[in-house]
């Protein structure tokens, strides 16, 4: 099932259907779940001049600070494999690179993790002012997820509105052993892992 988002096109009309692509079909509970604004952006720049128009929820310091958080977020969270090929296989081609937080240490050129490849921001729920975010990844099927692939996108740009559980921040991967292709295959892939991390996977509709 997938929900519409809108997205930033140019002038007249300055957003379009961004579409949220499901990992699994959702059920009752996902869809009366409660939901919060959001707005999707590949790269800082693209945040900040949608801040400029105003007509949003976030501004430009939001831009700023989130996407700092975001890549922070996404060092700690992003999944890791103990091959290139492997972690191409989970997020396609040219979308890995070494473990930067591994350089430094012995075996380090062995963890590749997928790229960041762009932010989401959301509006605190409850009542109170504040933004919060969720780095985005690249997936197999040439879409976009968050770290833990419980949510995947069709896009990372666009804005609309999505469950709060999609700022759930992922379980930390950084430090820790990467994972190898048994492994992967046991968790049924990037997304279907979600389950193995607690938690069933879910994506938005409803």
């Amino acid at each position: 099932m997938t929900a519409p988002l809108r997205t930033p096109i140019r002038k007249r009309s300055r957003r379009v259907a961004l579409m949220l692509a499901g990992s699994a079909v959702l059920g009752l509970a996902a869809c009366e779940e409660e939901k919060t604004d959001a707005a999707a952006f590949p790269d800082l720049q693209s945040c900040v001049a949608e801040a400029q128009n105003g007509s949003l929820f976030f501004t430009v310091e939001d831009c700023e600070t989130q996407f700092a958080q975001a890549q922070q977020t996404h060092l700690e969270t992003a999944p890791r494999y103990e091959s290139k090929e492997l972690c191409e296989q989970e997020h396609g081609a040219g979308n890995c690179e070494g473990d930067p937080a591994a350089q430094n240490q012995s075996g380090g050129g062995s963890i590749f993790m997928p790229l960041f490849m762009g932010y989401m921001l959301g509006s605190m729920l409850g009542g109170n002012r504040g933004v919060m975010s969720q780095p985005m990844v690249r997936t197999a099927q040439g879409g976009f997820a968050t770290p833990d692939g419980k949510q995947s996108f069709a896009t990372n740009r666009g804005t609309g509105r999505v469950a709060g559980s999609a700022f759930t921040k992922a379980p930390a991967t950084i430090g820790k052993a990467p994972m190898s292709a048994a492994q992967v295959r046991q968790r049924g892939g990037f997304g279907a892992s979600s389950t193995a991390r607690g938690g069933a996977s879910r994506s938005y509709g409803g």
